[in-house]
């Protein structure tokens, strides 16, 4: 098959200066798009729902935007979205039988806004359960498999996000992330996505999680794009308690993050052949012991050498709580689910058991019925760590932890350094299926993102390089973790590192 009409573009700034100019048209990208996402479903099975008509009524629609002017700064680039953001005209099922037919009567605020720039969306992407794993494997639709070796898993729980701008279906998706579940796909799968500070993007119509750790985000090639899409998504939105007004004296609004990346990007250019010049890199001891594999390391090892060539300067630093993030977050966020998941009880919507007895009997039912294994396993850790006798010993503590995680953070950004760097995961992508027997196996990998997510900070992955031996085609991806609201120049010092690299430029073989 041809390759997209998109791929032949550098990013999204590219293709709106060719759709403006009335090069193409919105809907001749959409099309191809849609072929291109079609074909590759059988090998990735990164779409769970594709509607070509919803599609092109909204490449149309752009094409009419930019005919008479009144484009958006996202007009006709195509994108696509994790089914965890409900939409209106496809099913938001979050990948479970829970959800499997429902279908949302309104747009979540980030659907709404990025539609309200133009952008052609091509359909929901595949994703854990509930946003419940690391490897997207916890779906009702089957496993997300990874562009550059469909023997490995793309990563989870934004699995079919990263999927699909690896395989290049699109310029750009949609993400959550939770526990890591933008940034450890990003790395599996060898594309740039970013996690903004917690409150930055709004959460409404976001299914909920881990309700104070679940942040939205965008996955793309570059940090360019990611700057483009970010900066729409992002803003306050009064429907969400959660979402901050303002971001250091900022309003949180759209430009935002244009505007500070824009910043720091003159900055780097007044310094010549080293634009980092002046850069504090933090290096946290505790991301490179034991548990990272050699080729990982290596690769993240290769970066830092790489900034430390732009100008930067590598710091010794510590995170001494790290280790600790495994069991605070896995304290905290079954807690949060258990809650949040308590609506799906079969009374108003969501599946409900055809036989049953007394009301008690067919709630019990429908959520044993509805709710996959992950999901229950989560929900009774959280049932019995909020119940009485346990809160104390339990949750509280947990809380208590996750306060001196974030503290240990703002140690680091207050004297010794400017941005955190080091490993997303411990290894590259594992093969589909290793971790059957453990259900928990995935849990412990997740130890360089929860902390970020512990502590509400804006952490995102670039791709860096790949693995060695049996897995040089897996790619290694790096962590960049910046202070609270700093998005703007976190996305401009990965831009300049993918200015002096191309690892970003490259692209998986596929039919």
């Amino acid at each position: 098959m041809s390759h997209p009409i998109h791929t032949e573009f550098a990013g999204i700034a590219a293709l709106r200066e060719a759709l403006r100019a009335r090069r193409l048209s919105a809907e001749e990208v959409a099309r191809s798009a849609l072929e291109a996402a079609q074909a590759r479903h059988a090998t990735l099975n990164a779409f769970v729902q594709i509607d070509p008509e919803l599609t092109l009524q909204q490449a149309r629609a752009a094409d009419a935007a930019l005919a008479d002017g009144s484009a958006g700064p996202l007009a006709g680039i195509p994108i696509a979205h994790k089914d965890l953001f409900v939409t209106q005209g496809w099913r938001t099922t979050a990948a479970s039988n829970m959800l499997k037919d429902y279908v949302s009567p309104f747009d979540a605020t980030v659907v709404a806004r990025l539609r309200g720039a133009g952008a052609v969306s091509l359909g929901k992407l595949n994703c854990d359960e509930f946003a419940m794993g690391s490897a997207n494997e916890n779906t009702i639709f089957g496993a997300v498999r990874n562009p550059w070796d469909t023997a490995a898993v793309a990563g989870g729980s934004s699995g079919g996000s990263a999927a699909a701008v690896a395989a290049r279906n699109v310029l750009a998706t949609t993400g959550t992330d939770t526990g890591g579940s933008i940034r450890q796909p990003a790395s599996f799968c060898g594309v740039s996505g970013i996690k903004p500070t917690y409150g930055t993007v709004s959460r409404f119509g976001m299914i909920a999680y881990g309700s104070s750790l679940d942040q939205g985000g965008p996955l793309a090639r570059h940090a360019r794009d990611l700057v483009e899409m970010l900066d729409v998504m992002s803003g306050f939105d009064p429907a969400d308690a959660t979402s901050v007004p303002s971001c250091n004296g900022t309003r949180n609004e759209s430009g935002r993050v244009r505007d500070a990346f824009e910043a720091a990007l003159a900055t780097q250019q007044t310094q010549g052949e080293r634009p980092l010049t002046g850069l504090r890199i933090g290096v946290p001891r505790e991301f490179f012991g034991a548990g990272l594999a050699d080729d990982v390391r290596a690769a993240v090892q290769a970066a830092l050498a790489q900034f430390e060539s732009l100008g930067a300067t590598l710091v010794d630093i510590s995170l001494p709580r790290t280790e600790l993030s495994i069991p605070a977050y896995y304290v905290i966020a079954p807690a949060e689910a258990s809650s949040n998941l308590s609506r799906y009880d079969g009374v108003r919507y969501g599946h409900r058991a055809a036989e049953f007895g007394d009301l008690n009997d067919m709630i019990a039912r429908s959520r044993a019925e509805g709710f996959g294994a992950e999901v229950q396993r989560r929900i009774l850790i959280g049932a019995y760590v909020l119940s009485h006798g346990y809160y104390d010993a339990y949750y509280l503590q947990a809380q208590r932890l996750r306060r001196l995680i974030a503290q240990d953070f703002q140690q680091a950004f207050a004297g010794q350094c400017d941005v955190i760097m080091g490993p997303v995961a411990p290894t590259v992508a594992r093969n589909l299926g290793d971790n059957q027997n453990d259900p928990t196996a995935d849990w412990l990998a997740d130890i360089y993102t929860l902390g970020v997510n512990l502590a509400g900070l804006p952490g995102m992955s670039i791709p860096c390089g790949f693995g060695q031996g049996d897995h040089a085609r897996r790619p290694v991806g790096l962590h960049l973790i910046g202070n609270y609201f700093d998005e703007g120049r976190l996305l401009a010092i990965a831009d300049c590192y993918q200015h002096a690299t191309d690892w970003h430029t490259h692209t998986p073989e596929l039919a």
